[in-house]
């Protein structure tokens, strides 16, 4: 019913659910508690997001959201393309600072699971991209937090330019890694 793959990051895992389709389109079931309980993938999610980027090249992250709020997110792509980043912000980690990097498209149907303890951002790759991800604890403005995109200590490989002048205040102007407590251990 569902494709997982783990990536290089403990924890965080590609998920393809399997498409049914015909000449009328496709149906896919892209979260079943049951399902991926199954699996070991036991989330409980509470709040559903969504997200439109006009342009390509924006840049949405680097982003968490300390303890007690910490979120598990589930993302996949149902317009467009991302190129969708999970960084290890466990302090103690044997893959601390390191990243790993999936495109994310509403053609293939996969998905992103970033588990809490990482941070999490994209960058659109196609005009119009529409996001949608389910997260494991409600926003909370008091605990969210960001990490520059272009922290030299992370090094993230970004596959095309980033618009600066498109990114928000919040990622433009966000700290490095090395001067933020993230609230996260190993």
């Amino acid at each position: 019913m569902v494709d997982v793959r783990p990536l290089d990051l403990d924890g965080v895992l590609e998920i393809t659910p399997r498409r049914f389709a015909d000449d009328r389109g496709f149906f896919t079931e892209n979260w079943s508690r049951e399902a991926f309980a199954r699996i070991g993938l036991d989330h409980i999610f509470v709040q559903d997001n969504h997200s439109l980027t006009r342009a390509a090249g924006t840049l949405r992250g680097l982003h968490y959201q300390t303890p007690p709020f910490a979120q598990d997110k589930l993302v996949r792509v149902t317009r467009g393309a991302v190129f969708d980043v999970a960084v290890d912000i466990r302090v103690g980690s044997p893959t601390y600072r390191r990243w790993v990097g999936l495109t994310v498209s509403a053609a293939a149907g996969n998905q992103i699971l970033v588990p809490a303890g990482f941070a999490h951002g994209f960058l659109t790759l196609e005009p119009d991209t529409e996001v949608q991800y389910k997260v494991t604890a409600p926003y909370s403005p008091a605990h969210d937090r960001a990490i520059r995109y272009d922290d030299p200590s992370i090094g993230i490989d970004w596959p095309v330019a980033v618009d600066v002048d498109a990114m928000s205040a919040k990622d433009r102007d966000a700290a490095m890694l090395d001067q933020q407590e993230t609230g996260f251990a190993a």
